[in-house]
């Protein structure tokens, strides 16, 4: 391979070790059976549907790790592509952690990135291009030369305009038509977007530069372009594992398909009820379409939620069972797996100064109770709103009770001039060796606040909020890593001085792996995505703001619903609901709260329409290549005497009527039992549930899963989807589980019979 022995995107050198499979089995312990056949499918493709808090990053770093340490996959051979760097940093851990080490876990940018800077110079020749990080002020620039004046804010938004183009394939020229046809509310005039547009990469050609969209324009088109090159990566890569699938734009799914070629095994990762970003070109359509361009694909659905609370779960399906649209009739319906909690809670306020001071101090509340009474820290809290705007209210509120904070989804930990200044600080520190500022210091975290005093650091929080607790939360941020960095080197035998902390520093700017700030989070129902905390506070819960009052189409409206359910979806046990009546102490109470609450809060009514859909459950479709058996269209031979069967009810027991049976005679007893009922509630002759034929065939073979139950005579595909988890319940000697329809049916009925 040559010079392709190098990893494309690491750089570590290609070793043709396999690791050996001994503990490959060890992989598997701990994983629910539908976790574990995501581990154990190796050879794609295999899509993965799995819903808030069901442990996909768990089902798809074992399913590695398996391959790994199993054989079958090299781990220099295997490509894991995620959206954000955090999220490739935790992927990366988890595998070392299950001794697959070698496997490269990345964004789509990092590894596009790779690849382009190790191509460039024979596919297109020279040097590659810089890399412009940050596009507005390029973007403010092609605007003024086009005669425009534009606002601050507005320049945000011509920057995404550009952005959703891009990622969409669409060309300026056809930018006004595309805005026409997507139904899409443009900025401003389109025609004037699309001239900024056009300046923004004329001036981008003049400069030399390209920006992140481009690294995946480029790249795509030179593996288009280049057979040789494309098979080069299609060498080096086999295995492709895509989490987050849902949130794929075309430009990403383009370079996917380039990157997987015909030969290589695709594992994809997503749940479309998760899907919040189709404002910048992700679209589920290739998650929802998985199976129609994989026809023998395997679907493994994880519907069991180890991270929420069963009133909290409720909650979460009831939002999603009102939903309507494509993404809708794919839902998946959760299972809470923990113990019962308190139920969510919905507070109405006058206004919204009042709803976040009451909000503040039920946070302290929570603060002040210890752990075994439902007490939290204040870093497993967060206040959650649906835009950016409405945090200073609750930064303030937080702040007059001396309740630390941290804002999500603004600048990057490691990108803060405090942090930066800090940095340089500790390694000349570090450098110096016998520093006078810490030379009094007996241990790593005195020593790190010695240093951090020279910029103000002090024991404790100055009041107020903004600039300056902000700067004192990242820097209190540094002091905490460093007493646990500290503790941790203690614990492994290991000494911890300020050169090993400042290494550990840099290691973790590179990953993008910022302390945890011991603070309430305060953050967008956008940034929280991913996220989780053991108490969780979504504010601000009116129409126009829930959904916003921008989201014109049914499908917006729709992208909204999907927004809180994320939110609702990030607690662990407490969960409250609050909306204000008005804007402003005195003013008019003309705000209602969202609609997406219909039906679920108390006193809202009956709930809104279903779309109809049923609620997917947990478990295992094998694709076209892996069918069912289904019945024999040939001779049927007894299963005894092996005699051909020409009788119907001899062909349906596969067995003659004169052999001995194996009929389990309790088992056939309760599936007759179980079946009229099923047909007393349809109103309808035993016989159409299934005949006495297919009961006794059940119950002589007594299948143990779908496949093997859809080769018995009499059982098709609408039977199987209608009563197949029922029958393998009985089957398996449990009580099937009650149809959620049925079940809320049976409710409705029960409270009618109630006396007044």
């Amino acid at each position: 391979m040559d010079c392709m022995q190098e990893d494309l995107l690491s750089g570590s050198p290609y070793d043709d070790h396999r690791p050996e499979p001994v503990g490959a089995d060890a992989v598997l312990a701990g994983l629910d059976p539908e976790q574990r056949a995501v581990a154990t499918a190796l050879h794609g493709p295999v899509c993965v549907l799995a819903g808030a808090g069901t442990g996909k990053t768990r089902a798809i770093t074992h399913r590695i790790a398996y391959g790994v340490r199993s054989g079958v996959y090299q781990p220099q051979q295997v490509l894991a592509v995620t959206f954000t760097a955090r999220a490739a940093g935790e992927m990366r851990g988890r595998l070392r952690e299950l001794g697959a080490e070698g496997v490269q876990a990345r964004t789509f940018h990092s590894a596009a990135l790779r690849q382009l800077q190790y191509f460039w110079p024979r596919a297109v020749g020279g040097e590659v291009p810089r890399l412009l990080e940050r596009k507005v002020q390029l973007v403010a620039e092609a605007a003024g030369r086009c005669g425009l004046r534009v606002q601050r804010t507005e320049l945000r938004d011509l920057t995404g305009e550009i952005e959703w183009a891009k990622v969409t394939q669409i060309v300026p020229d056809d930018y006004a038509a595309a805005v026409v046809k997507a139904g899409r509310e443009a900025p401003r005039d389109p025609a004037e977007i699309a001239r900024v547009y056009a300046t923004y990469e004329q001036t981008k050609r003049d400069r030399a530069v390209i920006d992140f969209e481009d690294v995946l324009l480029l790249t795509a088109a030179i593996l288009e372009e280049r057979p040789e090159i494309a098979d080069r990566v299609r060498a080096q890569y086999r295995h492709f594992t895509v989490d987050e699938y849902q949130d794929v734009s075309p430009l990403q799914q383009r370079l996917l398909d380039q990157w997987t070629g015909p030969g290589a095994s695709l594992c994809v990762v997503g749940d479309a009820s998760q899907t919040i970003y189709s404002f910048t070109g992700a679209t589920p359509d290739y998650l929802l379409n998985f199976r129609t361009r994989h026809p023998e694909a395997t679907v493994v659905k994880l519907v069991r939620d180890y991270r929420s609370t069963p009133q909290v779960v409720h909650l979460a399906n009831g939002l999603l069972a009102q939903a309507r649209g494509q993404a809708a009739q794919h839902r998946l319906e959760l299972v809470s797996q923990r113990e019962a909690g308190p139920e969510p809670v919905y507070v109405e306020y006058a206004d919204e100064p009042t709803e976040a001071e009451s909000t503040a101090h039920r946070i302290r509340d929570l603060l002040a109770l210890p752990a075994e009474r439902g007490g939290c820290r204040a870093s497993e809290i967060a206040v959650l709103f649906r835009t950016n705007g409405m945090s200073e209210v609750y930064e303030q509120a937080l702040a007059d009770l001396g309740i630390s904070y941290q804002l999500k989804g603004a600048e990057r930990f490691f990108e803060r001039p405090e942090v930066r200044e800090a940095g340089v600080l500790l390694k000349g520190a570090a450098r110096a060796g016998a520093d006078p500022l810490t030379a009094d210091a007996p241990d790593l975290s005195s020593q790190v606040r010695a240093v951090l005093a020279t910029r103000g650091f002090t024991a404790t929080p100055p009041g107020g909020s903004g600039a300056v607790r902000e700067r004192w939360e990242s820097l209190a941020a540094l002091v905490r890593l460093a007493e646990e960095f500290e503790a941790a080197r203690r614990q492994a035998g290991e000494s911890a001085d300020l050169s090993a902390y400042v290494a550990e520093l840099d290691a973790r700017a590179a990953a993008q792996h910022a302390p945890a700030v011991e603070g309430v989070t305060l953050a967008s129902l956008h940034a929280a995505k991913g996220l989780e905390w053991d108490a969780v506070f979504l504010v601000g819960l009116t129409e126009g703001t829930m959904p916003i009052i921008y989201a014109k189409t049914d499908e917006q409206v729709e992208e909204e619903r999907r927004l809180l359910y994320v939110g609702v979806t990030r607690a662990r046990r407490n969960l409250s609901l609050s909306w204000s009546l008005s804007r402003s102490p005195g003013g008019r109470a003309s705000r209602k709260p969202t609609r997406f609450l219909d039906g679920l809060r108390p006193g809202s009514g009956a709930p809104g329409s279903r779309s109809g859909a049923r609620g997917g459950r947990g478990g295992v479709e094998f694709g076209a290549e892996r069918p069912a058996a289904r019945k024999a269209r040939g001779p049927v031979k007894c299963r005894v005497c092996d005699r051909t069967l020409t009788e119907a009810v001899e062909r349906k027991l596969r067995r003659c009527e004169s052999c001995p049976s194996s009929m389990d005679e309790a088992l056939f007893e309760r599936l007759r039992e179980w079946r009229a009922g099923q047909a007393k509630k349809q109103g309808a002759p035993a016989y159409v549930v299934f005949t006495d034929a297919t009961l006794m065939a059940i119950a002589e073979d007594v299948p143990a899963s779908e496949r093997e139950l859809a080769v018995i005579s009499g059982v098709g595909a609408m039977k199987l989807d209608k009563y197949g988890a029922a029958v393998l319940s009985l089957c398996a000697g449990e009580e099937p589980a009650a149809d959620p329809d049925e079940a809320a049916q049976d409710a409705g009925q029960d409270a009618s019979d109630e006396p007044a």
